[in-house]
């Protein structure tokens, strides 16, 4: 079952009706109605469950008091089965309260949906490749990725809900001096190990990481790479290394609940062409300027050149001078118009900020439309246990590995730890906290909920009750009832809420709320009673129960988190 609007998308086009009919009746002077009317949840039980102050913005236009308008519009605003009604509070808000008939009818709804509900049409089908990860593949996968990850997947799975046909995939950095380094890393150990005395490359990457690759070496293959030139032994043990790295950050990243549709290789935009007609399209309109012995990108967008290809001073290798920056052309050109794709969302990390305007500049300058580029940047995750920071540097070789994360805590509470602040707040990631099974960690408050479902259906069934029988929803009235059944019908807008607005965040909230108004209604409502009198409210709880987990379930996958019938 797919939504076509959301309950917000359905209130503000109620106001926006009520709007345009306050005017038709001359009620209000004329008036230009917003394309947009906000739309938001009520902070308070009183004023409803949806608001808007579209009407304080309208008092300028009208020269009346906010409330004034409010009451004249909501006059003119239409009935609708899920409103029961539409009250005006000051300053000059239009609150919209549900019918708690409504409410209890959309139990068989949800239970109906299932695994779809939530899903929404909001993408229409647009292609949108999300793009995360990518860490350089010359190293294993450090928790400083891990946010990265959680977020790119996530997003990904909110899109598809949302209506987008969507991909996900990993950007392989295997080009440029980097690689090089690497491989001369992995020589210079392997040669360590078999006697020889052969220095470490000042850049090179010092991890114990790169001696069991070596001794990988040695044991494979003796002293094969000391016979070959070193330049040629470099290259080789570099693409070697490379892919041997890229099996571990597959396995890693599964382990985190972590997969990709397509893996695109930085090479392949050189080998197939893609950065020599970017360089010339570039060239041909003046975008491209030689001094200090380097190519450089100069746009009136930027404040200075960007360096496209460096210095033969600098780099000598010709195969290693283009920046990242010339890449980054060439795959943006790759993404939207050699494979179609409508949009192209980045997840990078902060420290990313100065790039965001060149890749922009670049795709211009390249004919591109760069509302089609979407950057997400995050802020890095700082690691706690015992109350202080371990520190890691992938470059000096102390690092805690993804892998290490998650066989120390496990993929759930990393994933819903790395999405309960929002993208542009630094994290403290507590590993005690993540271990804790009590009501202070978040993920085990949530997931208990549905295993306390799943309980409960359990013992409906040792009692002799059909777990899956149906019941009248009409008979569920109890405000504990009532509130758990509003928040359950809110995920498509939050849906809605995390795709447009690029902040999945939301999930942790909600998931968090439907936890707790569940564990409130299961203390103030029996729900399993075998007394005569009670069979046929039973049966409705059970059907709100069944629907509750539905919803729960829905929301933990979205996270690319389990549902545990135990704990």
């Amino acid at each position: 079952m797919v939504q076509t609007m959301t309950l917000r998308e359905q209130i503000a086009a109620l106001i926006k009706t009520g709007l345009e009919q306050v005017q038709a009746a001359g009620d209000l002077p004329a008036f230009e109605v917003p394309d947009f009317i906000p739309i938001a949840p009520s902070r308070h039980d009183s004023h409803g469950d949806y608001g808007s102050p579209v009407c304080m913005g309208l008092a300028r236009v009208l020269h009346k008091a906010p409330i004034q308008i409010a009451k004249a519009v909501a006059a003119h605003i239409p009935q609708a089965e899920f409103v029961e009604q539409v009250e005006v509070a000051p300053p000059g808000y239009i609150n919209v309260k549900f019918s708690a008939d409504w409410l209890a009818r959309q139990v068989p709804v949800v239970l109906a949906a299932g695994e779809c509900w939530g899903n929404i049409t909001l993408g229409q089908g647009e292609r949108i490749q999300v793009e995360f990860v990518s860490a350089n593949p010359t190293g294993p996968i450090t928790i400083g990725s891990a946010r990265n990850a959680v977020l790119g997947d996530t997003l990904a799975s909110v899109f598809e809900a949302a209506g987008y046909d969507v991909t996900r995939e990993y950007y392989v950095n295997d080009a440029g001096s980097k690689v090089r380094n690497f491989g001369a890393s992995i020589l210079s150990r392997y040669a360590n190990l078999l006697g020889v005395d052969m220095p470490f490359p000042e850049k090179g990457y010092p991890g114990d990481y790169v001696t069991v690759l070596a001794q990988e070496l040695v044991d494979a293959r003796g002293p094969h790479y000391l016979e070959l030139d070193s330049d040629a032994a470099v290259r080789e043990l570099a693409v070697w290394g490379i892919d041997r790295m890229l099996e571990g950050v597959q396995d890693d990243l599964a382990q985190l609940r972590v997969s990709f549709d397509t893996w695109r290789h930085e090479k392949s935009l050189y080998a197939e062409g893609i950065f020599d007609e970017m360089m010339q399209k570039l060239r041909e309109s003046g975008y491209v300027v030689e001094h200090d012995d380097a190519v450089w990108f100069r746009s009136d967008d930027l404040e200075k050149d960007a360096v496209l290809i460096r210095s033969p001073q600098v780099i000598p290798d010709p195969e290693d001078r283009p920046t990242y920056l010339a890449s980054d052309i060439a795959y943006v050109w790759d993404k939207l118009t050699l494979r179609g794709f409508d949009k192209a969302v980045y997840i990078w990390g902060a420290d990313h900020h100065g790039d965001v305007p060149r890749v922009q500049s670049a795709a211009r300058a390249i004919g591109l439309d760069v509302e089609r580029l979407v950057f997400v940047l995050y802020q890095l995750v700082t690691l706690r246990r015992g109350g202080e920071e371990v520190r890691m540097s992938k470059s000096s070789g102390e690092f805690v590995t993804l892998r290490e994360l998650v066989d120390e805590v496990g993929p759930d509470p990393i994933r819903f730890m790395m999405l309960t602040r929002t993208v542009d707040v630094k994290l403290d990631f507590d590993l005690d906290l993540a271990v804790e099974q009590s009501d202070r960690n978040p993920v085990y408050y949530v997931q208990y909920a549905h295993t306390r479902i799943a309980g409960v259906l359990r013992k409906a069934e040792e009692e002799g009750l059909d777990p899956f029988v149906t019941g009248d929803p009409a008979l569920l009235t109890h405000p504990s009832e009532l509130a758990l059944i509003r928040k359950m019908v809110a995920l498509p807008d939050i849906i809605a809420l995390s795709a447009e607005n690029l902040a999945p965040h939301h999930l942790t909230t909600y998931a968090s709320e439907l936890a707790a108004l569940f564990h409130v209604f299961y203390h103030e409502c029996r729900i399993i009673s075998l007394d005569e009198g009670d069979v046929e409210l039973t049966k409705a709880r059970l059907m709100l129960v069944r629907a509750a987990k539905v919803v729960l379930a829905r929301v933990l996958h979205l996270m690319g988190m389990d549902a545990p019938e135990r704990m």
